[in-house]
């Protein structure tokens, strides 16, 4: 296993552990499968494990496995504070002891504000003293590094990154998301501040490794050997400032084929031929796009504040993937901004088109992308969803 290292040069594992993804059996987790797998982990050098408090039951799952394995010392443990349902200093601090007991640990090595998209979100934290709340925590050991795990717009992200001084953050990140939510934008930004950078949703949710035909047939033809899913790997661990990826590992044979490719990637080890296939797959998987947009935010910024990157972006994962997903991320990252960048906001000045490499006629394709975005029932549930989070 290869490290690259965090704030204070404790060496991570270029692979994490993502726990969401634990095999489920009837209500509950596979306990004997999940610590058969991450047991192989621990043992060929994986330490960086993610968790979070609303992932159901993988917490007691992750904290059961080390503690009766009796590895918790060789371990790096992630977990998160669900901020967005929280109210009080007292439901955090109570909150945070219940996932020590749940982790069967008196510390966490990583902890992260779950699920930032605006920097509302940390402005109402302050609110309930959260920053002492952390200096307690730090002081007396039970957190070593404090960090945020983040959905939202570029923007968004280098305001919450001035916001505190933190020690790492997570973000979303691939070779198709390259330019949107942190983006290599905000990649650079943490980095250039020393701040490591922990990637999730590597592969796209699994999207990456069921490429369609075309792009499958670019990779075969290009005789580079990579798998699809080492291929996405290798793009990220081919950039210095990418810390650390999570993978939600859940048989033994993806333990072992991710562990086998942590262990030769390097930073800027790739080859112009393999940056040459990548481009080849995207433009195969983005056929299926609505919009040619590219996310460059020529566009940006809008007068009347539409995200106009994030919108067609959400409406093509529609497409990408299902109408489903497409609208829950754009609700999720879009909608519960703190003034979300709708497409109805559009005054139709047409100051984005005069910007546009690609001269979408981005009026026009707005009203199209909001249709299926923002369905009735999206139209009445993100606005609920906002008050139960927000207020």
């Amino acid at each position: 296993m290869k490290y690259r290292t965090d704030k204070y040069g404790e060496k991570i594992s270029q692979l994490g552990y993502g726990c969401m993804r634990f095999t489920r059996k009837g209500a509950g987790i596979d306990y004997e499968k999940a610590e058969k797998e991450v047991m192989m982990a621990v043992e060929q050098g994986v330490n960086y494990y993610d968790t979070a408090y609303v992932y159901g039951g993988s917490e007691e799952c992750l904290g059961r496995i080390l503690a009766e394995n009796h590895c918790r010392d060789k371990v790096k443990v992630a977990t998160k504070l669900p901020q967005y349902i929280l109210r009080s200093e007292k439901g955090i601090e109570k909150t945070f002891r219940e996932e020590l007991s749940r982790l069967r640990t008196d510390y966490i090595d990583y902890y992260l504000m779950h699920m930032f998209t605006d920097p509302l979100e940390w402005e109402k934290l302050q609110e309930l003293d959260i920053e002492e709340w952390i200096r307690r925590k730090k002081e007396e050991g039970s957190i070593r590094q404090i960090g945020f795990s983040y959905h939202g717009n570029s923007d968004s992200f280098l305001k919450i990154l001035e916001l505190y001084d933190w020690d790492f953050c997570q973000i979303q990140y691939n070779y198709l998301d390259e330019h949107t939510q942190a983006g290599r934008v905000g990649l650079k930004a943490a980095a250039a501040k020393g701040i490591p950078v922990i990637i999730m949703e590597p592969l796209r949710g699994g999207k990456l490794v069921n490429l369609p035909e075309k792009a499958k047939k670019a990779l075969r033809d290009s005789s580079t050997g990579y798998t699809p899913a080492e291929l996405a790997l290798r793009w990220l661990w081919d950039q210095p400032e990418v810390t650390c990826v999570l993978s939600g590992m859940n048989s033994t044979e993806m333990v072992e084929e991710n562990i086998r490719i942590a262990s030769d990637a390097d930073a800027g080890s790739l080859t112009e031929k393999d940056f040459e296939v990548i481009e080849a797959i995207k433009a195969a998987v983005k056929e299926k796009e609505k919009v040619g947009c590219t996310g460059c935010r020529y566009c940006m910024p809008c007068p009347a504040g539409v995200d106009i990157p994030a919108v067609f972006h959400y409406y093509n994962l529609c497409y990408l993937d299902k109408k489903m997903t497409g609208r829950f991320e754009f609700a999720r990252n879009v909608g519960m901004q703190k003034e979300p960048g709708y497409a109805t906001r559009c005054v139709g000045c047409g100051k984005c088109e005069q910007h546009c490499p690609q001269q979408i006629p981005i009026i026009e394709m707005l009203k199209t992308a909001d249709r299926d975005l923002r369905p009735p029932l999206f139209r009445v549930g993100i606005p609920i969803a906002r008050k139960v989070m927000k207020r």
